[in-house]
């Protein structure tokens, strides 16, 4: 068996593993590259193989650094099925098209500005090609053996991180291999908490938050905080979020502090179309949350739901206190960008991010504590109050990864650490390293391995 390492070697976007067995071949994850430059003009690169010769490709879960790349794999030839849980096949319907969507925005919005060295700006894929990769897929219950072949086997093990994830466990011959894919917490207050594993022969494991602690302080007691000095000043809380995950987190949060009374009862706005997609998608997967029925039902409830982009205007014209949860999380697009346009100025009310910010995005500006941010060509004060909750992150840190290893009941033959930047995973590989005694290798873009 050999495993080629083809993304998240360096990043922790562009999740890609080859894996090759005499005469069969499957791919583990195909995820976008995401952030710099540098790194997404790697999406228009061929891939170093030709897509026909897969006989499947294996997911982890629905997010765009793992899947992402899977409607160019079927626009460049690949036609063979596509292995994922109910809950990643679900997502996966509203995240590919989404990013389908959004590439033939941005190709038309290049045409238009004339900033594209391409006549015509193309792009990367069209929501035809999402269509004709998601006909590709066949979901699969977790924990079920899936024969690829006699002596080749997949498992689809829960993972905790959002609903669908999964462990892929590779059993060929004598032989396991066990991707984590993105690990979760072992307290998600929604998730329910990561599958204790005993044995593999050789693990890849993500390293996303390999070299931190996350915040103790808990998050719900911070949002109540924050809303409260908030409503009390007249102002509104506006809060970035990431469609898939955190929306759910939060409007869990809201939800409870609501039935609390600890918080004034001020409209609550979810103002998403994916992000309420994402909601009820959660409420039709029961099995992988730590939430009962009620609980989950009372989430998909605490808000009002805006789907018509007129409404969404209406609640910037009016300045009466409210709770907005509006997408990206990072405020690189999206319906929040207009929301922060119209109520970032008033400095009594709170601009609230609660994910990781990539450099160069809007968010990453605004916490960084920048005066006058650029929204859709306007130039906006920074007025408003500006709040992190940096505790409600869905990836195990470095404490709960080691945690998590900890129960193995021997050591892996090898440990490959990736989907981490490079102080991240090379600060995993010397704990675990140090702390378990264990082989451990942070493999570089493109490295292969014989396992």
């Amino acid at each position: 068996m050999q495993i080629t390492f083809l993304g998240a070697t360096g990043t922790v976007t562009g999740s890609k593993y080859l894996l090759s067995f005499d005469k069969t071949n499957i791919l583990v994850d195909c995820g976008l590259f995401q952030g710099p430059k540098e790194l997404r003009l790697r999406n228009w690169s061929p891939l170093p193989f030709n897509p026909e010769i897969l006989d499947a490709v294996i997911l982890t879960h629905a997010h765009i650094d793992h899947t992402g790349y899977l409607p160019l794999l079927v626009k460049s030839g690949f036609n063979k099925p596509i292995y994922c849980t109910y809950g990643t096949t679900d997502l996966c319907e509203i995240l590919l098209r989404d990013s389908a969507h959004l590439q033939e925005e941005d190709a038309k919005h290049a045409n238009m500005q004339h900033y594209s060295k391409h006549r015509p700006a193309l792009p990367l894929y069209t929501v035809e090609d999402a269509e004709n990769a998601l006909k590709l897929f066949q979901p699969q219950a977790y924990n079920k053996v899936i024969k690829l072949h006699q002596n080749l086997s997949v498992q689809l093990i829960p993972a905790g991180h959002i609903v669908g994830s999964s462990f892929v466990r590779i059993q060929y011959q004598d032989t396991s291999l066990l991707f984590t894919g993105d690990l979760g917490r072992l307290h998600d207050p929604v998730m329910k908490k990561p599958t204790e594993v005993q044995q593999v022969d050789y693990l890849v494991t993500e390293s996303t938050y390999g070299d931190r602690l996350h915040e103790k302080e808990p998050p719900k007691l911070t949002l109540k905080n924050i809303i409260n000095k908030t409503i009390h000043r007249g102002g509104s809380v506006i809060i970035p979020a990431f469609a898939v995950g955190r929306s759910q987190i939060l409007l869990h949060y809201l939800s409870e502090l609501r039935k609390e009374n600890a918080i004034p009862n001020v409209p609550i706005y979810l103002d998403s179309p994916m992000a309420i997609n994402a909601t009820q998608i959660l409420y039709n997967h029961i099995e992988d949350l730590r939430l009962t029925q009620a609980q989950c039902q009372e989430l998909c409830d605490v808000a009002t739901y805006v789907n018509a982009v007129d409404e969404s205007i209406e609640l910037d014209l009016d300045k009466t206190p409210k709770i907005i949860l509006s997408a990206s999380g990072m405020a690189s697009g999206g319906r929040i960008v207009f929301h922060i346009r119209a109520f970032a100025s008033d400095p009594r009310n709170t601009l609230l991010f609660t994910g990781y910010q990539a450099e160069e995005t809007l968010g990453a500006e605004i916490l960084a504590g920048k005066k006058f941010i650029e929204a859709h060509g306007k130039i906006i004060p920074i007025n408003a109050q500006v709040e992190a909750i940096r505790s409600t992150s869905a990836h195990a840190d470095y404490g709960e990864i080691l945690g998590w290893l900890k129960q193995f009941q021997q050591p892996p033959k090898k440990t490959f650490v990736t989907h981490g930047e490079p102080e991240a995973a090379l600060s995993l590989k010397q704990k675990i390293e140090t702390q378990l005694g264990w082989q451990c290798y942070v493999p570089e873009y493109g490295q292969k391995e014989e396992l």
